[in-house]
């Protein structure tokens, strides 16, 4: 079998997860090889994902490690045996991979919770605003690029929109609202936008005020997505040089009390509404 030239973060996190399985247990590559009836490499290559691996290979691995976690063992399983590509793969080739392995982890997320506190959220823009967002990337993208961007940011909204959607909560920031990309026009537009969707059952809007009495973060934004079980969630980092996905259960127990603390800051969903229009009028 050919080596995978580009695995996702999402199937790359099958591999992380049996290492850590394997590190729990004590075992050794080469006991893990010895047990399942196999080389060192063939482990190290299940483990980096240069190689799928099948969801019953999955079980037995667990197995031998001693893995009681059943709901854990199911779901990288599951994950395993996802052979599905998604609509995020035709921008293989135009986007960086982190920006693919962003859609993807929205895609499977059981439920998001989003902080920002200069930006809207992806999921919440409109396309004027992404696309005055994007101008002003250094260093600055050619035009084309530019649409690329756009259009996949769009597509990711498909999760908010979806049947079944999973629930989101947005904390953001009055700084956010109140900047203005790309006009007065645009911005207006966006918060009317934000209003519209803070309607949708399954989205929550909450917003820390400038008067706010705390401001716990360090003001870059977090996006974290529930996986099936709370050991293959995932966070998302916006910094400087990038995306960043982080899934260490001491940085996902982190980013949770960051955002739990940043909740209890925030204003209620209907005073974070009536908060979001007074800036649109002022706009």
């Amino acid at each position: 079998m050919a080596p995978r030239t580009a695995p996702s973060a999402r199937r790359l996190r099958i591999g992380v997860e049996l290492r850590r399985l394997r590190e729990r247990s004590g075992m050794t590559a080469v006991e893990a090889a010895r047990a399942l009836g196999t080389t060192q490499a063939q482990i190290s290559n299940i483990e980096a994902n240069r190689f799928g691996v099948s969801a019953d290979r999955v079980r037995t691995l667990a197995h031998i490690y001693g893995c009681a976690d059943q709901p854990l063992v199911d779901a990288l399983a599951d994950m395993a045996a996802d052979r599905t590509r998604g609509w995020w793969e035709e921008y293989r080739d135009t986007l960086p991979a982190r920006l693919l392995d962003l859609a993807e982890m929205e895609h499977h997320a059981s439920a998001l919770r989003v902080a920002q506190v200069i930006n809207i959220p992806g999921l919440l823009q409109t396309p004027e605003h992404a696309r005055a967002l994007f101008r002003e990337v250094v260093p600055a993208l050619r035009p084309h690029e530019i649409e690329h961007r756009v259009s996949h940011r769009i597509k990711r909204q498909a999760v908010v929109y979806r049947e079944d959607p999973p629930p989101y909560t947005a904390i953001i920031h009055e700084a956010a609202l109140r900047m203005q990309f790309g006009g007065r026009d645009v911005a207006r537009a966006q918060l009317t936008h934000l209003t519209e969707l803070s309607d949708m059952p399954s989205v929550i809007l909450r917003v820390i005020p400038f008067d706010g009495t705390s401001f716990p973060t360090t003001g870059h934004g977090v996006d974290y997505a529930h996986g099936p079980v709370p050991t293959l969630d995932t966070v998302q980092l916006d910094t400087a040089h990038g995306s960043e996905l982080v899934d260490a259960m001491g940085q996902l127990e982190k980013y949770r009390l960051v955002l739990d603390r940043m909740e209890r800051v925030a204003l209620k969903p209907d005073a974070s509404r009536d908060l979001i229009r007074r800036i649109t009028r002022d706009t």
